[in-house]
């Protein structure tokens, strides 16, 4: 059986996962972290069936009950804080939330090979969105020049959104895109260009209408390529991709990003 601690446990995108870790034979919710429902039942502040129950801290969670994963979906000033205090613990981490960046998860991936502990970290944990992530890498092993449009909510306060921003990590280990008229002779404010992630320009747009949705479009001589990933207005997409994560997160120590590590076969050397 596998122990589980959801951080951010009464948020928008927890009930269909716990309604995943209820059905499951091999998972058990046996703790949650929520500020506004510290001290709670599950049972009470959720739809979780089990016995466990809120605490306000992650530190708190691991002092009060077994965990094995911690599966964070926070947010940006909250997640940092959660996840090295799992991993410092030897606990596995499941990362939902967007915030950290490429240094965070360098000297994420040092700390977790020092405690044993695995770290699956995603953008987006839709199926959907993994498989744009691998098809994109593919294209950019081709293409030469690329850029990525962000949408979300207006009170989206991250910019890029998670998924975003792994994208442009991802595209960037390929390699980076050629400039179109490089930063040094633009005319006018370089913010108009969006926001330099990678090597990759990403357009960050925060209206209402939107939830969230990302989109990569290559370009070459009288032709484009333009991939989107529209997740719906409900957080069901992310359920099992978490719940493989939680699954396989114990197989190897450090960290991996993006769930297409575990839907695709890793690539051959060179």
């Amino acid at each position: 059986m596998i122990n589980v601690c959801f951080a951010g446990v009464t948020g928008w995108t927890a009930p269909p996962i716990i309604a995943g870790l209820d059905a499951a034979d091999d998972l058990a919710l046996t703790a949650g972290v929520s500020r506004s429902a510290a001290g709670r039942d599950l049972s009470d502040a959720t739809a979780a069936r089990g016995p466990g129950r809120v605490h306000a801290t992650v530190a708190d969670a691991l002092a009060g009950a077994p965990v094995d994963v911690l599966v964070d979906y926070t947010s940006a000033d909250a997640v940092r804080r959660n996840v090295w205090t799992a991993v410092e613990a030897g606990v596995h981490a499941v990362i939902g939330s967007s915030g950290l960046t490429a240094a965070d998860y360098d000297e994420l991936d040092r700390l977790a090979r020092r405690t044993g502990a695995g770290v699956i970290a995603a953008g987006n944990f839709s199926v959907m969105a993994a498989v744009l992530l691998r098809a994109a890498t593919l294209a950019a092993r081709q293409l030469d020049q690329w850029e990525i449009i962000d949408y979300a909510a207006a009170a989206k306060p991250d910019v890029p959104s998670g998924t975003a921003r792994e994208l442009a990590e991802t595209l960037g280990r390929e390699h980076p895109p050629a400039p179109a008229v490089p930063p040094e002779r633009l005319h006018g404010p370089p913010e108009a260009r969006g926001a330099d992630v990678a090597g990759t320009r990403v357009h960050s747009i925060r209206l209402p209408g939107f939830v969230v949705a990302t989109e990569v479009v290559f370009g070459g001589d009288g032709e484009r390529l333009v991939m989107r990933h529209d997740p719906g207005l409900t957080p069901d997409p992310y359920a099992a991709g978490t719940l493989l994560a939680i699954r396989r997160v114990a197989e190897t120590p450090g960290v991996r990003r993006g769930l297409d590590t575990l839907l695709f076969p890793a690539d051959p050397p060179g």
